[in-house]
């Protein structure tokens, strides 16, 4: 299957200052220059910067688009990859303020609440606003999406976060699990003044992204931290009544989910920082105490790479081509 791949460069919505910088690897037919419908999407949520290292190995994996490739040649060619880099830095560190509107200065959370569904809405939007921009890059009049097996009830989502990123999946999870006990039906300001302004990108890449931030949430299918870690507390998400309620969906129909959680010993052997690995246990424990009661609909599993090894920089990027999300 052939491929359009690119770095775009969108705004959140038309009263943003700051940009996202997002690399997409898309499904794409070369013989009628159209992006077809994929089976899934892969968005991977980056880390903080790491410059000057003159490591090889860091600095292709720092590169967002080679990131993009490495999603695919993992999750297959028939998924679409979008990997996202935060809009604000504050010198080196990563600042999700969109996503998580309590992080500080140096993007740690303070808290993860759902109200107003801030992540799912704002993935919604850079997604919307980037298949729009892909759109203008391929140059076509009018893109029509090409007939295939897969429809829009079944496209899957695939979240994953490294370092920094898994905020953003904590984010996400804490509004996975109060999606039922709080309707989404009421867009957001960023979801309504995207309907109002792009309502034809919308309907036209209906069957390549979820339709809405609560379409987006409920397709998630799998979820994988990748090396996550903070100066501070909330590296994982620790909320009991999060994962409770996340099995509660599951029992009352939502499709299955898969948490995986990937580590290197740079994160979860720190002794300095050890309420990494305290965190990373208790989020085991939680989802290992739900999957025995959720008639196989919930899967968690935690995979341990470099173990070997003395902890380094090198290895918590190198994670992300070692990863295995099988």
């Amino acid at each position: 299957m052939d491929r359009w791949s690119g770095v775009l460069k969108v705004r959140l919505d038309h009263n943003s200052l700051n940009y996202y910088r997002v690399a997409a690897s898309l499904c794409f037919s070369s013989t009628s220059k159209t992006l077809t419908v994929p089976s899934a999407n892969a968005i991977f949520f980056n880390g903080d910067r790491v410059q000057g290292t003159r490591n090889p190995v860091i600095e292709r994996l720092s590169d967002l688009q080679k990131i993009a490739d490495v999603l695919v040649s993992k999750f297959g060619g028939s998924i679409n990859a979008w990997v996202i880099e935060a809009s604000i830095f504050s010198g080196p560190f990563a600042v999700y303020k969109d996503f998580i509107p309590s992080v500080n200065k140096w993007g740690e959370p303070k808290l993860y609440c759902p109200t107003g569904f801030p992540a799912s809405s704002a993935t919604f939007s850079l997604l919307s606003n980037c298949l729009e921009e892909a759109k203008k890059a391929i140059s076509s009049s009018q893109m029509e999406l090409h007939s295939t097996s897969t429809s829009s009830s079944q496209l899957k989502t695939f979240v994953l976060g490294f370092s920094k990123g898994g905020t953003v999946l904590n984010q996400l999870v804490t509004e996975l699990g109060f999606l039922e006990q709080k309707s989404m039906v009421s867009p957001t300001h960023i979801e309504e003044g995207l309907i109002k302004s792009k309502s034809s990108i919308i309907q036209e890449g209906s069957q390549i992204i979820p339709k809405t931030a609560e379409s987006l949430l409920n397709s998630i299918t799998e979820i994988h931290y990748v090396d996550v870690g903070l100066n501070s507390h909330g590296a994982y998400i620790t909320d009991q009544n999060v994962t409770e309620n996340i099995l509660k969906r599951l029992l009352d129909g939502a499709p299955g989910i898969r948490f995986v959680l990937h580590g290197t010993p740079r994160q979860w052997c720190d002794k300095r920082r050890a309420w990494i690995r305290d965190e990373k246990e208790k989020l085991i424990r939680l989802l290992e105490s739900g999957a025995q009661r959720s008639n196989g609909k919930l899967k968690v599993c935690e995979r341990l790479y470099f173990a070997d090894k003395s902890p380094d920089m090198q290895m918590h990027f190198e994670i992300i081509e070692k990863m295995d999300v099988s």
